[in-house]
């Protein structure tokens, strides 16, 4: 058993993927689109928006579509476990760019180095170094 999340977007899908590609996250891995090479077409404004996708990368595995009954982002986030302190703010800062910061990164009272944001597409992230190393 494994849990993934799924992202839905009504139409920006591809360009959130890659950003999260020029993020240094990972990149897409499968791709499915409405309308194309069987795939059903419920709206013609969906025609060649992803209906599938499949984002991997280093520790990371996530799906995301388009959907034109998408509900906006909410209740969930990802978090990624880093183990440097300089490879979790450079993530960090690309990340929120364009996006709006909830967390400040830095060290909480937990001890942990840890911020919070949400990116320009609507997603949650919280990125974690439980033990700040400086590299």
């Amino acid at each position: 058993m494994q849990l993934s999340n799924y992202l839905f977007f009504t139409s920006t899908c591809e360009q959130a993927l890659a950003f999260y590609t020029a993020c240094g996250l990972g990149h897409t891995t499968d791709v499915l689109r409405h309308g194309e090479n069987g795939m059903p077409l419920n709206n013609p404004v969906m025609l060649g928006k992803i209906m599938h996708a499949k984002f991997e990368g280093p520790g990371i595995c996530f799906y995301a579509s388009d959907n034109d009954d998408a509900e906006p982002m909410r209740g969930s986030a990802h978090i990624i476990m880093l183990e440097d302190q300089s490879t979790t703010t450079e993530l960090f800062a690309k990340l929120a760019d364009g996006g709006n910061i909830t967390t400040p990164l830095g060290t909480q009272p937990w001890g942990d180095y840890y911020g919070k944001l949400t990116d320009r597409f609507g997603v949650q992230w919280m990125l974690n170094c439980a033990t700040p190393k400086t590299t």
